[in-house]
């Protein structure tokens, strides 16, 4: 079963992506390239909406074991959010695509504050929404932020672009002899822990039959390639699917 049976997806990149080659921050080039990629994706007539992590600026986790207070650290990451985001607006606008990023946390100099009804609209008209500031609370993830906010979407697919091209049975940067996934359930997912995403978003991905398309964005051209239905990824979907 391929991927091009979805019209309305959420992207969800983790801020890492957006760091290119460097250590930290925000890589111009690699979100040209990104936005470019959405770009096509809209023109072949998908409806697309995005959520970026913070981690390429700051992560909440990591401050917290560090001895930030953990309420604190997260808020810290959410507003990490909110400037990739708009690295990412801007990117996609450079290129004519209509954009607007809605954020959890209102901050109305900058974006729109998350409205469901707004975003459903914007859509409708062919602009791609950004998601940003998480869920407006703390101790929640960005990947439960993009389940959350595909299924108030109606989204047909998750789309999780991350840094190697499936799920393995193993941490393959680790394990040469890792296997990968072509397809898998939700409930192997939980069960196994196999790190797709954190246990809360799959299972409410689970709870509202989103299928979880999980591949490489590093690459240049994947995202085109896997909304096609002809690119190397691992789908995660109930079983009956």
């Amino acid at each position: 079963m391929t991927a091009s049976r979805f019209q309305r997806i959420l992207l969800k990149l983790s801020g890492e992506v957006l760091m290119g080659q460097g250590q930290f921050g925000i890589d111009p080039a690699t979100c040209d390239r990104v936005a470019a990629e959405v770009k096509e994706a809209t023109e072949t007539g998908f409806e697309v909406c995005m959520v970026v992590g913070g981690g390429n600026i700051f992560r909440g986790l990591a401050g917290a074991a560090q001895g930030f207070d953990r309420a604190s650290a997260d808020y810290m990451g959410m507003l990490a959010t909110v400037m990739n985001a708009l690295a990412m607006q801007n990117a996609l606008e450079k290129i004519g695509v209509q954009t607007r990023v809605q954020s959890a946390i209102p901050m109305a100099s900058v974006c729109e504050p998350y409205v469901r009804r707004r975003a459903e609209r914007h859509m409708e008209k062919g602009r791609v929404v950004i998601f940003a500031a998480g869920t407006g609370l703390p101790f929640f993830t960005t990947d439960t932020t993009a389940a959350l906010r595909a299924a108030e979407m109606n989204c047909d697919a998750l789309f999780k672009g991350t840094s190697v091209d499936g799920v393995y049975d193993a941490d393959p940067k680790k394990v040469p002899t890792a296997t990968r996934y072509d397809t898998l359930s939700y409930d192997r997912v939980l069960a196994d822990n196999l790190k797709v995403m954190d246990a809360s978003a799959v299972a409410l991905c689970r709870d509202n039959h989103i299928p979880i398309v999980v591949f490489n964005i590093r690459e240049e051209g994947n995202l085109a390639a896997v909304l096609r239905g002809e690119g190397t990824s691992t789908i995660v979907q109930s079983q009956a699917a």
